[in-house]
């Protein structure tokens, strides 16, 4: 069963599921934007089974407060301190991460404070290479955080009305109807709190702090070779496909997965997806699991039956 919680973390009031045993496998799930851990509604019981799983809402994001900007310095080094914040108060010291879109410059960071805490990586549409960035997406953004302004500002500001929301869910997706609306409902609702839209463009503002990072983080995957899934929408027109394939380069051993589906691929490739993640930290913790997987288990056959 999956508990909801709250935690006050540096003052603040952070929102977090968490399901399975404490005494299991950590598995931390790192949302995307303007998405929460309402992203991870149904992956987190398909793993909850064999792993103690933990799934934060940014600050900004989701349950968690929304402090403006005048009250908080948003950023992703900050960000990221809450979470590691939150960890500290759980007593988590070592876990997996699964990271997917703004998930992935927290996970990354997390990684390059801590290597010693990270298990294993999976990056669904989370990208650490520049070859992710598709560029008629990007470019208004890059815009704007070299250049703020009304001008540079204003595609940013339509990248968070509903439709480009909505879009960001149904893009690349074969059967669209297979997407609940009630992910960019809830979404929707999160940025309608006063102050949010200015959070939303501050982070856009420090998005390139992230690209600033990847060549350590390339270090660090050369030097740890950490276990690392990529499980990736082929389709996807924010972060392609080429960023899944770009692990390879300093972790040979990664497994790569591109299927037939968008940016939030958990809402329509649920099952492949949890298949992919299930076999892999089933493999991957199986020093830490003695119940590792199973050829009769049911996500395991997801997995093998899922076209690469």
């Amino acid at each position: 069963m999956t508990m909801h919680h709250f935690a006050e973390v540096d003052g603040h009031r952070v929102f977090y599921r968490e399901a399975g045993r404490r005494s299991d496998p950590t598995v931390v799930l790192l949302h995307g934007a303007p998405a929460s851990s309402h992203m991870f509604r149904e992956l987190i019981p398909l793993l909850a089974d064999r792993y103690h799983v933990l799934a934060p809402d940014y600050l900004g994001f989701g349950l968690s407060d929304s402090p403006t900007t005048a009250q908080f310095p948003y950023n992703f080094d900050r960000l990221t301190d809450l979470v590691q914040g939150l960890f500290g108060q759980l007593g988590v010291t070592r876990h997996a991460i699964y990271v997917q879109d703004y998930g992935a410059p927290i996970g990354w960071r997390l990684a390059l404070r801590s290597p010693e805490r990270i298990t294993a990586i999976i990056t669904q549409n989370g990208n650490g290479y520049a070859d992710g960035f598709v560029a008629p997406f990007w470019e208004p953004l890059w815009a704007y955080a070299q250049n703020p302004s009304g001008q540079s500002e204003a595609p940013l500001r339509r990248a968070l009305t509903p439709d480009r929301i909505r879009w960001q869910y149904l893009h690349g997706v074969p059967h669209p109807a297979t997407v609940s609306p009630d992910t960019w409902i809830s979404d929707l609702q999160s940025l309608r709190r006063p102050g949010n839209v200015e959070v939303q463009l501050r982070l856009f503002r420090d998005y390139p702090s992230n690209v600033e990072l990847y060549l350590r983080l390339h270090a660090y995957l050369r030097r740890s070779q950490v276990p690392l899934l990529a499980v990736w929408g082929r389709n996807d027109e924010i972060f392609g496909p080429a960023g899944a394939r770009a692990f390879t380069r300093d972790l040979p051993a990664a497994e790569v997965h591109l299927v037939d589906g968008g940016h939030f691929l958990l809402e329509s490739h649920l099952e492949t997806v949890s298949g992919y993640v299930r076999d892999f930290l089933g493999r991957v913790l199986a020093r830490h699991d003695p119940a590792a997987l199973t050829p009769g288990d049911p996500c395991a056959a997801a997995a093998n039956r899922a076209a690469p």
